[in-house]
């Protein structure tokens, strides 16, 4: 992590971006989505994530308790192949709009 000067933000999450849903040729499964996180690329790197929270926020139309923004709450499975490529479950199935936007990957909880 980057310690960051005074004043100066630090982010607490790695970026990821939603590539869809689980699917066979013939079926989808939307109750599991498909996340690529910035700089995983293998099998081994996906361990780290295992089981680490993440964030996929958006913004509404109407404003609800003071914000515009909402966000649907998930968590990493597992890998999903060999290219680092995991599997994620949110509370809510992501909306279909939600395919290529950026999701957030908390750094917790902790395993180490």
């Amino acid at each position: 992590m980057v310690k960051g000067a005074q004043g100066e933000r630090v982010r607490l999450y790695t970026r990821g971006t939603v590539l869809g849903y689980k699917r066979s040729k013939s079926n989808q499964y939307p109750t599991t989505s498909l996340v690529q996180i910035e700089g995983v690329n293998t099998k081994e790197d996906v361990s780290y994530y295992a089981g680490k929270r993440m964030a996929y926020i958006y913004k509404a139309k109407v404003k609800k308790d003071g914000s515009h923004y909402r966000c649907i709450w998930g968590k990493v499975i597992r890998p999903h192949g060999n290219s680092g490529v995991v599997r994620a479950q949110f509370k809510s199935n992501l909306p279909p709009r939600a395919m290529g936007a950026k999701v957030r990957v908390f750094m917790y909880p902790s395993n180490i």
